[in-house]
């Protein structure tokens, strides 16, 4: 096993299905895409274990509370994470992670964006430490997001050659 599996997997943690998109959907682009040894990957919402949406949906701030949303962040990341290595094979040859962007569904007033996309922060951080997992970052309140998730995040990491 990977480092970055082992620490997943001593954390309990297990990367999601890709995403089950809802019935009508299509989704007609790469969820990450490998491009001179970086890889830029598409905005990824909170999935369950079996590639479904997970729950809650709706606002932060309204019908999800802070603690729900960064909880919701971090299943983010794993789904970022899944699709990673499903573009690369394996997550120990990511070097960095570069630049993360990050969305909340955000009800009227509510304005503590950067506590919620800290879950995702977080985690990286946890599994590749303060060196490959530091990263620049935006967290920023939508008006909407598909599909009524909290939070989307979409992010760039650079590989070993």
């Amino acid at each position: 096993m990977n480092d970055i599996d082992t620490r997943l997997a001593n954390r309990g943690l297990v990367l999601p299905a890709p995403i089950v998109a809802p019935p009508g959907v299509v989704l007609p682009f790469k969820a990450a895409q490998l491009l001179d040894g970086r890889v830029l990957v598409s905005g990824h919402g909170p999935l369950n274990a079996d590639g479904s949406i997970a729950g809650p949906l709706g606002k932060v701030g309204a019908d999800v509370t802070l603690d729900q949303a960064y909880a919701a962040a971090r299943l983010t990341a794993l789904a970022i994470l899944a699709s990673l290595k499903a573009e690369i094979g394996d997550l120990d040859r990511v070097r960095a992670w570069r630049r993360v962007f990050g969305m909340v569904n955000s009800a009227p007033g509510f304005n503590r964006q950067p506590e919620v996309i800290n879950g995702f922060s977080d985690l990286i951080l946890e599994l590749y430490g303060p060196e490959r997992g530091a990263h620049t970052r935006s967290a920023v309140g939508m008006a909407e997001l598909p599909f009524n998730i909290p939070v989307e995040i979409e992010c760039e990491v650079d590989l070993y050659d």
